[in-house]
């Protein structure tokens, strides 16, 4: 399975990333909502949770639509 945290997917921003989490409540709340969806995905994908694959596109959409908000907020 591939790693999809923020730490693996923008290497180059890690600082930046420990900065805001301490920094900006809004950001951990995203970061936290990332990681959580992340972590179901990668259990719909493990067939530990399994589900229609209808689901587990919509889950997908969600983690890509946090980790481009994120990503703004971490390139702004």
């Amino acid at each position: 399975m591939q790693q999809h945290d923020l730490v693996h997917e923008f290497p180059e921003l890690r600082e930046k990333i420990h900065e805001l989490k301490t920094s900006d409540a809004h950001f951990l709340r995203l970061f936290d909502e990332y990681h959580e969806v992340n972590r179901q995905v990668g259990n719909m994908e493990g067939e530990v949770t399994p589900v229609a694959t209808a689901t587990e596109e919509e889950f997908k959409l969600k983690r890509l639509r946090l980790k481009d908000e994120l990503y703004a907020m971490l390139t702004a």
